[in-house]
């Protein structure tokens, strides 16, 4: 018979009990050892929810305090030496530290974990000395025992995932890291193996890019080696995101099962399966239930490829489970009230993949009739939702297949609008600015929460957000920043703001999922047509530009991150939903115009993140993501400055991609990463405006001047001083006022500095 299970459940809790236990012990609230007490709660909670569901292999050690990347180096001991780390277990105060950065020392860099919108701690591996701290996934399946009567499968970043996703050696190191880490590995495996574990999951997605030769062999050396040292434990080798490159090198691997995922990389998967078959003497894991996607799904479609699967592999070597860790959905639909009654019966959250999952094994095992009403119900509630008016509207289909079939471009190129622009603003060299948003304090909070509950009327919430920003556009003037922002007081998040305006969108009430750390996201639903219905964000900005006579941006979400931050609908191509979302807010960025705003920043901080894997398929999505972006800002006028930014990505292979976007102004992310972007400007010539986030606003430390001046002056080696603009790397809203203020004062201090410096070269 097939079994069921997942590659891993939600952290943060059905209300977010997990945030709120993280925030209350780091603002001090709560002592260490309740602290433990309370995760360990949330903890046996999530997994008595998936004992109760029917799950039988439940994973362990997925859960984590921060991330399971940093887990991985905190186990192996793998500290950075500026965190004064000095041995054995890793106290929490070192493990935030790397996370979230401390008075002494800055954060390690945080970055996308693959095509997702989760961010991971990269572990830096330059000057440690590996060694077990302690073998947390042992701890992890001996508490779901005792406490739970669990038979646990503990979940371990794979070595090859580890090593390739790690910082801080050079190419030629990394066979000597491998021989480091393997003995580690090993006694962590074998201490599982005498502990009689059944399986253990070892994730290595990195096996769906694309992999040198040196890197298959090392793969084929790790797993030999496994299988020598612990010949009876059951390793799952489980990928994700999308299908396996050299399936068939990887299908000789001496492990017991092999993970695929048949969502994302349903046709590659499938097609290896049908071409080089699956080996008798393993376990395919089928990840047939989407782990990113909220849709519920078609059972019967599902059936039928598990039926299909069996030709291959018999039902007692069968797995049936998630695509990938149920980490990015939110909890369950349960909670959701306010939701259209055909929206809602189409949605599936984790909860209610568990009862899919488990639904599709008991029909594996005992056939369809076994769960005929579930059958029935799927498919009344996905062609309810297919055929309601939202997903119907013929005036947004047709309209923006017009525009979509035309090449967007400004009138004129940088070049030439560069010097209009100038001559309007009159800027100095190297302006200031901020990415957007200012501290979203416990007052703001409150404000919004009154009016949101009727508690406040229109009228008192309006005054009380020009008061907010009337205090910041005064701060900005007296800290001497060049181009101001409104503060974004009134939206709570930057892709729910638009998408609460806008048709075509839905909103959850309890819908969070992990973004980074502590900081929770609740995406927006695209669920039909996405339309444009009134100006957003005019009244606000043209407020705020009376208020002072330096130039205030507007600001908007870019298409494609308003997209990528969504859960989006999966009946049409997401090109075609971006073209949607794009002609939207195209018409946003011309009200705005027409209000006299004439700088607009259109952020697309998650342009990156949206990249297939596969290489092959990355040109097509840069080349329609650049387009809808130019769609948005297509049409103003030469003298109006578009400014854009990104953040938290790798972007030394989409350089070309980010100047065909032609924005005036683009602020990329650097701070975490040390600089290493601008490797990428000394490989390629950047000819457009341009600021590098001088210092990193995810950690509380306030900046020297020094460090800002050391960024500015390495940037300049490669780029023009008269394109080049300073600035953070990121939006303020999370950060307190007077930090904010102390940092932004020190940043237009090492301005001051740099001006005087390269002012001569000019």
């Amino acid at each position: 018979m097939a079994i069921s299970s997942v590659l891993g459940y939600p952290r943060i809790g059905a209300e977010r009990e997990w945030k709120k236990a993280l925030e209350a012990f780091w603002a001090g609230k709560l002592e260490e050892a309740e602290f433990h007490g309370r995760l360990q709660e949330i903890r046996l909670d999530h997994l008595r929810k998936q004992q109760a569901k029917g799950i039988d292999l439940i994973p362990v050690n997925e859960f984590s305090y921060y991330d399971h990347v940093l887990d991985t180096a905190a186990m192996f001991g793998l500290i950075p030496k500026r965190f004064a780390y000095k041995g054995g277990i890793v106290p929490l105060s070192v493990y935030y530290g790397m996370a979230r950065g401390t008075k002494e020392a800055t954060a390690c860099e945080m970055t996308k974990w693959f095509n997702t919108n989760y961010h991971y701690i990269v572990p830096e591996l330059d000057g440690a000395e590996p060694v077990i701290t302690e073998n947390k996934p042992l701890a992890a399946y001996r508490e779901a025992k005792e406490k739970l009567g669990i038979e646990g499968k503990p979940v371990i970043v794979g070595p090859l995932t580890f090593l390739k996703l790690s910082k801080g050696f050079a190419p030629e190191e990394t066979d000597a890291w491998l021989n480091r880490l393997l003995p580690l590995y090993i006694q962590v495996l074998q201490d599982l193996a005498r502990e009689s574990v059944k399986w253990v999951q070892l994730d290595e997605p990195v096996l769906v890019t694309k992999l040198s030769d040196a890197d298959r062999g090392r793969l084929k050396t790790i797993y030999d080696e496994f299988s020598t040292a612990v010949p009876g434990l059951n390793i799952m080798l489980q990928t994700y995101f999308e299908s396996v490159e050299n399936y068939s090198e990887i299908i000789q691997l001496p492990v017991k099962g092999i993970g695929l995922d048949f969502v994302h990389g349903f046709s590659g998967n499938l097609q290896s399966v049908k071409e080089h078959g699956f080996p008798a003497d393993k376990v395919l894991g089928a990840g047939i239930v989407d782990g990113r996607g909220i849709w519920k799904a078609s059972l019967n479609e599902k059936l039928g490829l598990l039926e299909g699967l069996t030709q291959f592999v018999t039902d007692d070597r069968l797995i049936v489970q998630s695509s990938c860790s149920l980490l990015h959905v939110p909890v369950t639909v349960k909670n959701e009230t306010k939701l259209i009654t055909e929206l809602k019966n189409a949605l599936a959250f984790a909860d209610e993949k568990l009862d899919e999952i488990v639904n599709l094994t008991k029909a594996v095992s005992s056939g369809k009739d076994a769960i005929a009403d579930e059958l029935a119900a799927n498919e009344r509630d996905l062609q309810a939702l297919k055929e309601s008016a939202e997903r119907n509207r013929k005036d947004v289909q047709v309209t923006v297949a017009a525009i979509s079939s035309q090449q967007p471009e400004r009138h004129l190129p940088f070049s030439e609008r560069h010097v209009v622009q100038q001559q309007k603003w009159q800027l100095p060299i190297l302006p200031t600015t901020t990415i957007g948003s200012f501290p979203q304090s416990a007052e703001v909070r409150k404000a919004r929460q009154l009016w949101r509950k009727g508690e406040w009327t229109e009228e008192q919430y309006e005054s009380f957000i020009r008061e907010q920003i009337d205090l910041w556009i005064k701060l900005q003037e007296d800290i001497g920043l060049d181009v101001l922002v409104h503060g974004e007081f009134e939206r709570t998040d930057m892709v729910e703001f638009f998408g609460e305006k806008l048709a075509g969108f839905a909103f959850t009430q309890f819908g969070w999922v992990q973004s980074y750390g502590s900081r929770c996201v609740k995406p927006p639903i695209i669920f039909g047509d996405v339309a444009f219905e009134k100006a957003m964000t005019v009244e606000e900005t043209k407020y705020a530009q009376s208020k002072t006579r330096r130039p205030v941006k507007g600001m908007l979400t870019g298409p494609i991150t308003i997209m990528n931050w969504s859960f989006v609908r999966d009946d049409i191509p997401r090109e075609q939903i971006a073209y949607q979302l794009a002609y939207a807010l195209r018409q946003e960025v011309e009200a705005l115009e027409q209000a006299g705003i004439g700088m607009i920043q259109v952020d697309e901080p998650a342009v990156r993140e949206g990249l297939p894997l596969k290489e092959e398929e990355q040109a097509e999505y840069l080349a329609w993501a650049v387009k809808a972006f130019r769609m948005t800002t297509c049409t103003v006028q030469d003298t109006t400055q578009i400014h854009t930014h990104m953040c938290y990505c790798e972007f030394h292979d989409m350089i070309d991609s980010i100047e065909a976007m032609d924005a005036d102004v683009i602020s990329i992310e650097t701070s975490r990463s040390h600089g290493e972007l601008i490797h990428s400007f000394e490989q390629n010539t950047y000819k457009l405006g341009i600021g590098l986030g001088v210092y990193d606003i995810h950690s509380p430390r306030v900046p020297e001047v020094k460090e800002m001046t050391g960024m500015v002056d390495r940037a300049l080696r490669v780029l023009d001083p008269k394109l080049f603009w300073i600035n953070p790397d990121c939006g303020l809203k999370t950060r307190g006022k007077e930090e904010t203020v102390e940092s932004l004062r020190n940043m237009v201090e090492a301005t001051r500095i740099s001006r005087e410096k390269y002012a001569l070269k000019i």
